[in-house]
């Protein structure tokens, strides 16, 4: 099976569709499938359901997409530093479903498992919990959250191999191995593409099962907030 394609654009070739549900990996600005982003962005695919940490700043990352106004809805833990995600959501413009952060982790990990659903205490006696099922455990009270499965999951790898084996770097990994489970179709794309036998087995985070296809790309590497301490003596 080809798993190797030469660029975004034809990686996601045959996958678009308008009103899909796409899982993002990425934290902040690290580790997000950027060029899989853009290409999406230049298909012009609408009225998405985007399942990420967060969406990206107001020029980078997901943001683009809410720029053009292609997403609908976001499934997000974090909203901060995003004027457009704000005025959006606060104009009635985008539907915005809250998740705790390991939350939304665990629902996207349950849905590349074959889980449906699982019961967790975070969010009880909140808005989160609202409309949810509550369930006693052991005398404590949970709420049932449903597995995430999307329609396409488009993540971000320090390396891989051509059967698509991944290996993520650092922070990256927080999201990207379970947002790439949770995908009907998982396109990754990778700093470096390496020989097939090289990567260690036991160092591998995502295994190939899990990717359908796959691109080397150059990424930007944006901060998303610069901070620095002053040199000694400076004012």
């Amino acid at each position: 099976m080809k798993k190797v394609y030469s660029n975004a654009a034809e990686a996601l070739d045959g996958l678009l569709f308008d009103g899909m549900t796409i899982a993002a990996g990425g934290f902040g600005l690290c580790g997000i499938p950027e060029n899989l982003i853009a290409a999406i962005r230049d298909a012009g695919t609408k009225d998405l359901t985007v399942a990420s940490n967060n969406c990206g700043i107001d020029d980078f990352g997901l943001g683009i997409l809410l720029q053009t106004r292609q997403i609908r809805k976001m499934m997000s833990s974090y909203v901060g530093e995003n004027a457009e995600f704000m005025r959006q959501y606060l104009s009635g413009e985008l539907e915005l479903e809250f998740n705790p952060q390991g939350t939304l982790a665990e629902r996207m990990r349950a849905g590349g498992c074959g889980i449906p659903g699982f019961y967790t205490k975070t969010g009880v006696g909140t808005v989160i919990a609202e409309g949810k099922e509550h369930k006693e455990f052991d005398g404590e009270t949970y709420i049932l959250e449903r597995a995430i499965v999307a329609d396409l999951s488009i993540i971000k790898a320090w390396k891989g191999d051509d059967t698509g084996n991944l290996v993520f770097r650092k922070t990256a990994r927080n999201f990207n191995p379970p947002a790439g489970m949770c995908g009907k179709v998982c396109v990754a794309e990778v700093e470096e593409i390496v020989p097939r036998g090289s990567l260690d087995a036991d160092g591998i985070h995502l295994p190939g099962i899990y990717v359908h296809r796959l691109i080397q790309g150059s990424h930007e590497k944006r901060i998303e907030q610069r901070t620095v301490r002053k040199v000694q003596g400076e004012r």
